[in-house]
């Protein structure tokens, strides 16, 4: 998932796009067993695999791991992948990487009982906790899974948070004379053409988060996102809005001078971007906090289950966890690690400043500002 596309949802994250994938071939004959005769498949945790060492042997023998819609410039996930092979010599294969949530959920069901499934699956909360009520992920807990908040995952295990921020404005200080810093000012005739979003948000987790903040910004609440899709109406309509979908190639150009995104996406940009004479203001809206969590799963059918339940180990060790916030994003362990002294506190200072401690919408919540935007987005921005 590139900055465009991933973005799922750091508040309220999402994606929808169809991919049109057809359903051949036959169910891979693959020994699904490991140490001990082990069911991998159907393992649990890393205990029910045989133990850790069992379970990295195993990987280690499928020597593949299926990843679908994880773009390298995403939240440090470059650095992740390569981390992962360097230490287990397994080789992630990364399909789509530009794909939305919903485009790994279709490739889950249209590839049931292939070899190129995917086995692992990094999706927009809303779009996790569906597949995990539609029976797609496996029930997993990672050996950290207790030090997750316990609202931050599934008491199954068929899903839980792993890394967010918060929604933000990202500007061009060289292209835009002021800044905006909040939702209101986004309205202000000097931003005429200038205001994108980082995908669609029917498709896309973090474009979702950016109207779900743009309603709490005005007048809206978890319940009530249609304030949210009025104001990109009005955007629209006083000529503020670019259909451009913001990725890394559109701020580097400057052709989305104004980017609302993750902050850890933002952030990025700036970092990336500064010896390339961009200077690339980041600001969390004062008037639309929101926060979100993308969250982890492992598909049930993965045709490399022991790769699929080892990828999660090493996302969630401290290892990973500290990649995740050198990539400005805010892990899920963050303060359990900031207890037993395993965080990278250099990398903590240095994450985009926000004040109050957020708050997350439910599965209910999320799925009726779907809903609502499903049937209400394309009118308030076409034409």
């Amino acid at each position: 998932m590139t900055s465009a596309a991933r973005a799922a949802i750091l508040a309220g994250a999402l994606g929808l796009t169809a991919l049109s994938l057809t359903a051949c071939g036959a169910a891979p004959t693959k020994d699904a067993a490991g140490a001990d005769g082990k069911n991998l498949a159907t393992a649990a945790s890393a205990a029910d695999a045989g133990g850790m060492d069992a379970l990295v042997a195993a990987a280690k023998k499928e020597g593949t791991l299926n990843a679908i819609a994880i773009p390298r410039d995403w939240a440090n996930y470059g650095a992740i992948i390569d981390g992962f092979t360097a230490k287990y010599g397994i080789k992630v294969n990364v399909e789509n990487p530009d794909g939305s949530s919903q485009d790994e959920i279709n490739a889950v069901k249209s590839r049931k009982g292939q070899d190129r499934a995917p086995d692992v699956l990094d999706l927009g909360a809303s779009f996790a906790q569906a597949a995990g009520e539609q029976g797609l992920t496996a029930p997993y807990k990672v050996a950290a899974f207790a030090g997750i908040p316990e609202a931050q995952r599934d008491p199954e295990g068929r899903w839980f948070n792993d890394y967010g921020g918060y929604v933000s404005i990202g500007c061009d200080a060289k292209r835009v004379k002021v800044c905006p810093q909040t939702f209101a000012d986004l309205l202000k005739p000097a931003y005429k053409g200038q205001v994108a979003l980082n995908g669609n948000p029917t498709k896309s987790g973090s474009a979702f988060g950016g109207v779900y903040a743009a309603a709490l910004a005005n007048g809206g609440s978890f319940d009530d996102i249609k304030p949210g899709i009025d104001f990109f109406g009005k955007l629209k309509k006083n000529g503020n809005y670019n259909p451009v979908e913001s990725t890394p190639a559109t701020v580097e150009k400057g052709e989305t001078p104004i980017s609302i995104d993750w902050d850890y996406l933002n952030a990025g940009y700036a970092e990336q971007f500064a010896s390339k004479g961009v200077d690339w203001k980041v600001a969390v809206p004062t008037d639309g906090v929101y926060a979100q969590y993308y969250s982890q799963a492992v598909n049930k059918d993965a045709p490399h289950p022991a790769a699929a339940r080892l990828w999660q180990e090493y996302l969630y060790s401290a290892e990973g966890q500290n990649l995740w916030l050198k990539g400005y994003a805010r892990p899920v362990l963050m303060p359990a690690m900031e207890a037993d002294g395993t965080l990278d506190k250099t990398a903590a200072a240095a994450l985009p400043k926000v004040t109050g401690t957020p708050k997350f919408p439910t599965e209910q919540q999320t799925s009726k500002a779907k809903e609502t935007l499903s049937q209400g987005w394309a009118a308030a921005v076409s034409g």
